[in-house]
């Protein structure tokens, strides 16, 4: 297997061989690859002795060919938004940054379709055409990457219309640790002419192949969307009103909610007042579009305080206080961030019993709920007062298993997660990945510490 060094620089011939692929200045050593080294959480922190930064595909090739050869592991990283640390070089491994592949080729009108680089940005992906939009939409948008979308099969806020990352997917271009490269960008979508890779290197987490284009399918922008956050009395209350809009409203977009717990933090912190003039529980924040938008909604809302959007400005006012519940754990310390879900029937459960399950391990905890209603995600953020041990992951991902749930619904297993793994995955599950990762990467070059192998 690839070896990373936690304590030694890479063989100057080893340099010099990337410097003479990328350009020097595009090899970072010493101080210059601290930012490529720690998470957005700052919980996950590691070193590398070397950033390499190709600005294409055959480059990616290159780079990939000398440090198989050389025995040196390699994790790839995106726009380093990922929450389980698995795009940090927490072993020593050099780090492949992908942020300069960022040609972004013209909208295809007729498939609606688009090839974008692996460094563009989804927020760059969403506004290629005026009429059309990127299906998955994230607070992250601005700097996470269609490569590192693809590669941990991002989902967000649309999943419940657009379905996760992996269903936009048309075809990718990626690069094997040995620098081989596999393209198939004709965006068809009958083409039953063989295994459906770019499907299997979604959610792969850089551990199959370094995906260096993506063929995307766009979705049509979505037209006088509407906004509305509802106060509710309790998580069952809520879901029940999601799954009402989820029957009733035909130009549904998103059903997302939060709680108390969080809009507190938000509102003492981050200067939001508070969405609606009395206190509830929990909030459900549903977005439509279309002509009988409003009407529809407001069917749902009935006789609950609410607050609308209908201009942009006020949907930005009103999609801000649950786009910036990822932010909130960050205001009280360092927190574990967990994403996980469970069938619909179980996501009441899930999302009023989480602080409590928390709580039996880390009385003194500060737990925070969020999320998504209509697929079964919750997210549940924690800033422990015990030491961060392992205690509220194995609490959390315990309880989610008794209910057959997943210990990750968006964010990939990375480092955080993969001691739990075995709660998700029968022992033949996850020697199958093993079998994949050594034929597509028998050297075991890429990002070695993440995944079975």
């Amino acid at each position: 297997m690839a070896t990373a060094l936690p304590d030694a620089l890479l063989s100057d011939a080893l340099l010099r061989g990337l410097a003479a692929v990328v350009g020097e200045s595009h090899v970072l050593t010493g101080d210059a690859t601290a930012g490529f080294a720690v998470d957005w959480t700052g919980r996950f922190q590691g070193h590398s002795p070397a950033v390499v930064r190709p600005r294409d595909t055959a480059q990616v090739a290159a780079v990939l060919a000398l440090c198989t050869q050389a025995g040196v592991a390699v994790v790839p990283q995106g726009g380093n938004t990922g929450l389980v640390g698995g795009g940090v070089p927490l072993h020593g491994e050099v780090v492949l940054s992908l942020g300069r592949l960022s040609q972004l080729g013209p909208v295809d009108p007729d498939s609606s379709q688009v090839t974008a680089g692996a460094g563009v940005t989804l927020r760059q992906a969403a506004d290629a055409h005026l009429a059309l939009d990127l299906g998955i939409l994230i607070a992250s948008r601005d700097s996470a990457t269609v490569g590192g979308a693809v590669a941990t099969n991002a989902g967000g806020l649309r999943v419940l219309r657009h379905g996760p990352m992996r269903a936009q997917l048309r075809g990718v271009e990626a690069v094997l640790a040995d620098g081989t490269i596999v393209s198939h960008l004709s965006g068809l979508v009958k083409d039953n002419t063989g295994y459906d890779y770019p499907s299997l290197l979604a959610g792969s987490e850089g551990t199959l192949a370094v995906i260096t284009q993506a063929r995307i399918q766009l979705v049509p922008r979505a037209k006088d969307p509407v906004t509305t956050i509802v106060g509710l009395a309790s998580l069952d209350e809520l879901h029940s009103l999601a799954r009402q809009a989820v029957r009733d409203v035909p130009g549904l977009l998103s059903a997302e909610f939060f709680t108390q717990a969080g809009l507190g933090i938000l509102t003492e912190h981050a200067d939001l007042a508070p969405p609606l003039p009395m206190r509830a529980e929990a909030y459900l924040l549903l977005e439509a579009c279309g002509p009988g938008a409003l009407d529809d909604l407001a069917g749902i809302v009935a006789e609950h305080p609410a607050a609308v959007g209908v201009s942009a400005a006020e949907r930005a006012r009103l999609w801000a206080y649950r786009e910036r519940h990822p932010e909130a754990a960050g205001f009280l310390g360092v927190p574990i961030k967990l994403d996980v879900s469970v069938p619909a029937a179980h996501w009441v459960r899930l999302a009023s019993a989480a602080a409590g399950v928390v709580a039996d391990v880390d009385p003194g905890a500060r737990v925070i709920t969020y999320g998504h209603v209509a697929d079964g995600n919750v997210h549940v953020n924690i800033v422990p007062a015990a030491p961060a041990d392992g205690r509220h992951e194995d609490a959390v991902f315990s309880f989610v298993a008794s209910l057959g749930g997943s210990i990750s619904a968006e964010h990939g297993i990375g480092a955080l997660k993969a001691r739990w793994l075995p709660l998700a995955r029968s022992g033949p599950e996850r020697a199958l990945f093993a079998r994949i990762r050594s034929a597509l990467d028998p050297s075991g070059t890429l990002n070695p510490h993440v995944l079975p192998r």
